[in-house]
């Protein structure tokens, strides 16, 4: 994913991310060691300020994300309830998918999630959540 010019940016130790034209919060990955669980904890309490309240959609650029801990992923499933109305996740590697899938697969989660290859479909999908 390019990020436009003239959006506000929010840097995370993981991610990057911002809100497109539409409203849907992107994130892009980054190539960064594990994350400890009380890095996720400060990255959710700046995710709920950033979506002020409100539930949003997100799109997720994985390709260069680091596979996440089993206590990270516990953690993300008790949590991104709170502020996911869906969830488009795009990869454009095997490690990227096999992260996706292990955390979306061992938990059923409350909102939809699916993966795409497509940023533009992404996009799409996401749209029917707004």
């Amino acid at each position: 994913m390019v990020r436009p010019e003239n959006v506000e940016v929010f840097e995370f130790p993981t991610s990057t991310m911002w809100f497109d034209e539409n409203g849907i919060l992107c994130s892009v990955g980054k190539k960064v060691p594990q994350q400890t669980v009380e890095q996720a904890k400060k990255t959710m309490e700046e995710l709920r300020k950033i979506a002020g309240g409100k539930k949003i959609c997100l799109l997720s650029d994985s390709t260069d994300s680091t596979p996440p801990s089993k206590e990270i992923r516990d953690y993300a499933a008790e949590v991104i309830p709170e502020i996911a109305k869906a969830i488009a996740i795009i990869s454009r590697s095997a490690v990227g998918k096999m992260v996706a899938n292990l955390f979306f697969s061992l938990k059923k989660q409350p909102y939809p999630v699916k993966m795409f290859s497509d940023e533009t479909e992404a996009k799409e999908w996401l749209k029917q959540y707004l």
